[in-house]
C-alpha cells in the first residue's frame, strides 16, 4: 500500500496540474472521518474553488474525470466518489491494501524508516544534578528523551544523546556538607544537623563508603575516598562520583545510554562563559545598572530585561545555559531538543534571547524544548510520596522494582509531555487488557504463539510467506488491520515532526486493537493451506510492526507472556 499511495499521490498531482495549471496545490490525501466514506479523501477542490472562483463540486467532478485517466488510479483504486460540497473519496482496490503485507515482510525492521538525511540532532535529557537518586520525574524525562532519540533515528537523523549536570553549584555544596555531617555522627533531626542538608538514607551510605576509603566508578569519572572527614572538597568529589555511579545504574536498568556527559564546571574552566558574556557586551546587547550587568532580552520578545551578572560578580543561572547552547551550535547540531521539567519554562525566552544577541548565526526559535509535568505515583489506591532510601520522593528504581522496565517506559511515554500523569502501580502489573503495555505486548506474544503452532502442526515455514497469495485476505477485520499497518511510516514522521513520542504509544494500542479484533473474528490454523499461509503472512507483518513500534519506545516485544492464548 505504501507504493500504491506514492503512485496515487503522483497521479493526483498530475491531475491537479491539469485542472489548475500554475495554481495547483501540493497533492495530499486525508483520512475520512468515517470508514464508510472510503479509504482516502481529497479536499483540493474546495481550496481551488476559492482561488479559481468556481463551484467546488464542479471542480471535484472534473478532478475525478482526470484521475480516472491516470494508470495508477486504474490499478489501485476501486471507486472514486464525489461527496458533499466537493470532497473526493477513494476506495482502494483490495490489492492496494494487501500489498502492505509484502512491503513489511520485504523491509523487515527497516519498514517505516527513512534514509539518512545527513543532519545532526542533539537531545539533551535527564540532566539531573548528582545530589541524590533519580526520581520519577527524571524517569519521565528519560523515557521522553530516549524515545525522541529513537523516533528521530527512524527519520534518518544522526542522533547524539547528552546529559548536562551541575557539578559545582550551591546544591553540590549542600551535598558535601550533608555527607560531612553524617561522617561526624550527626543525623537528620539532631540539633546540629545543617538546615540545608539532604536527609535521605543514601547520604549515610555515601558517608560509610567514604569512611571506608572506597573507590567509585561512574561513566565519566572515578574517585577514591581519603576517609578524611575534614576535607570538604574530597567529600564533594567522592559524593558526586558516588551519585553519578548510582544514576548510571538507574539509567542502565532503564536501558538509557548517553554519548556524552557535559559538566557545567567545564563551561567556566574553558572560559566559555566569559567568552559568551564578552560577545554579548561587544554586540551592544548589554547594559549596566545597580552594579549588575543586564541583557537586553526585551529586544527579542522577553517580558523584561534579565540580569546576567549580579552585583556580587556571580552569574545568574541562564548565562552558562547560553554559553552551553552556543557550544552546541558550534559542534554542528542543526537541531537541538531539550527535555526538561515544566519549571524551566521561564528560561526558554532568556536562553533564546541570549543566543540571538550573541550573533552566532543561530536561527530564531532554536533550540526546541519539550517540557514535561511531574508524575503522581499511586499504589494500593494511595499516593506514594516517600522512598525509604531517598526520603522525600519516589525514585525511578522504586518504580522499576515495583513493576518492570517495560511498564515504566510505556506508561511514562503514554501521555503528552505537558499533561499531568498518574502512574498506577497496580495497573502496571495487571495481566489484563486494561493494562496498555500488556495489551500491546500480548498481541505480539499471541502472534508468536500462532506462528509457532502453524510451524509445528502444519509444517509451515516462515521463509515461504513472502510468496503467499494475499488475495485471500478479504475479511473486514483483515482489511482494517492492513490499513492500520500502512499508517506506520507516516505516523512515525508526524510523531517526530510534532516531538510527540506518545503518538507512537497511542498508535500501538490501536494496532493491537485491530489485531485482537481479527484474532477474535477469524480462524488461523485452517486446513486450507493457501488461506492459512496468507493469514500467517499478515501475522508476521503485524508482529514486525509491533516489535518495531515498541522498539521506538524502548519497550521489549516478548514472545511469551503470563496469559497464553488458545489458538483458533
Amino acid at each position: 500500500m505504501i507504493q500504491a499511495k506514492q503512485e496515487l499521490l503522483q497521479a493526483l498531482q498530475a491531475a491537479l496540474d491539469q485542472l489548475a495549471p500554475g495554481a495547483a496545490p501540493k497533492a495530499a490525501f486525508e483520512s475520512p472521518k468515517q470508514a464508510a466514506h472510503g479509504d482516502l479523501a481529497i479536499t483540493a477542490a474546495m481550496g481551488l474553488a476559492r482561488a479559481l472562483k468556481r463551484n467546488p463540486r464542479e471542480l471535484g467532478t472534473e478532478l475525478v474525470a482526470l484521475l480516472q485517466a491516470q494508470p495508477a488510479v486504474q490499478r489501485w483504486v476501486q471507486a472514486l466518489e464525489i461527496a458533499g460540497p466537493g470532497f473526493v473519496n477513494l476506495r482502494l482496490a483490495p490489492a492496494a491494501k494487501q500489498a502492505v503485507v509484502h512491503e513489511v515482510l520485504a523491509a523487515g525492521e527497516c519498514f517505516g524508516r527513512q534514509p539518512a538525511n545527513g543532519q545532526r540532532l542533539m537531545v539533551e535529557f535527564v540532566s539531573a544534578n548528582p545530589t541524590g537518586p533519580l526520581h520519577v520525574g527524571h524517569g519521565r524525562q528519560a523515557a521522553l528523551g530516549d524515545s525522541l532519540c529513537r523516533l528521530f533515528e527512524t527519520q534518518g537523523w544522526q542522533v547524539h544523546r547528552e546529559f548536562y549536570y551541575n557539578d559545582a553549584g550551591v546544591q553540590i555544596g549542600n551535598l558535601a556538607i550533608s555527607v560531612q555531617a553524617r561522617l561526624l555522627g550527626l543525623k537528620p533531626g539532631d540539633a546540629d544537623w545543617p538546615e540545608a542538608a539532604y536527609n535521605g538514607e543514601y547520604i549515610a551510605e555515601i558517608a560509610r563508603d567514604y569512611a571506608a576509603r572506597a573507590t567509585v566508578h561512574a561513566d565519566d569519572r572515578a574517585y577514591t575516598a581519603s576517609g578524611d572527614a575534614g576535607d570538604l572538597d574530597a567529600i564533594r568529589q567522592f559524593a558526586v562520583a558516588y551519585l553519578r555511579h548510582e544514576q548510571d545504574l538507574d539509567l542502565r536498568a532503564f536501558d538509557v545510554r548517553f554519548d556524552h556527559y557535559y559538566l557545567e564546571s567545564g563551561l567556566y574552566s574553558s572560559g566559555r562563559v566569559e567568552q559568551t558574556v564578552q560577545r554579548l557586551v561587544e554586540a551592544g546587547k548589554t547594559f549596566e545598572d545597580g552594579g549588575a550587568l543586564w541583557l537586553r532580552s526585551t529586544d527579542y520578545g522577553d517580558d523584561k530585561d534579565r540580569v546576567m551578572r549580579k552585583s556580587d560578580g556571580a552569574y545568574t543561572y541562564f548565562v552558562p545555559d547560553v554559553a552551553y547552547h552556543v557550544h552546541k551550535w558550534e559542534r554542528g547540531f542543526t537541531k537541538v531538543i531539550n527535555v526538561q521539567g515544566s519549571d524551566h519554562h521561564g528560561t526558554i525566552a532568556r536562553v533564546r534571547a541570549g543566543l540571538q544577541a550573541a550573533a552566532a548565526g543561530i536561527p530564531q526559535g532554536w533550540p526546541d524544548y519539550v517540557l514535561h509535568k511531574m508524575v503522581t505515583v499511586m499504589k494500593g489506591g494511595q499516593e506514594v510520596k516517600i522512598s525509604k532510601r531517598a526520603g522525600g520522593y519516589v525514585t525511578l528504581r522504586d518504580l522499576i522494582d515495583w513493576t518492570s522496565r517495560d511498564a515504566v517506559r510505556f506508561f511514562l511515554i503514554s501521555r503528552k509531555a505537558d499533561t499531568e500523569f498518574v502512574f498506577d502501580v497496580d495497573l502496571a502489573v495487571k495481566a489484563s487488557d486494561e493494562n496498555p503495555v500488556f495489551y500491546v505486548q500480548y498481541a505480539h506474544a499471541r502472534i508468536c504463539s500462532v506462528l509457532a503452532q502453524w510451524q509445528q502442526q502444519k509444517g509451515g515455514d516462515e521463509a515461504t510467506l513472502p510468496q503467499a497469495d494475499l488475495t485471500r485476505l478479504t475479511a473486514p477485520t483483515e482489511t482494517a488491520l492492513m490499513l492500520r499497518l500502512a499508517e506506520y511510516p507516516e505516523m512515525l514522521t508526524r510523531a517526530a515532526a510534532d516531538h510527540a513520542p506518545h503518538d507512537v504509544a497511542f498508535w500501538l494500542r490501536d494496532l493491537a486493537s485491530a489485531f485482537h479484533s481479527w484474532y477474535a473474528a477469524e480462524r488461523f490454523l485452517v486446513d486450507d493451506a493457501g488461506l492459512a499461509a496468507a493469514r500467517m503472512a499478515l501475522l508476521a507483518a503485524t508482529r514486525q510492526v509491533l516489535a518495531s513500534g515498541l522498539g521506538v519506545l524502548g519497550v521489549g516485544a516478548p514472545v511469551q507472556m503470563a496469559r497464553e492464548p488458545e489458538v483458533v
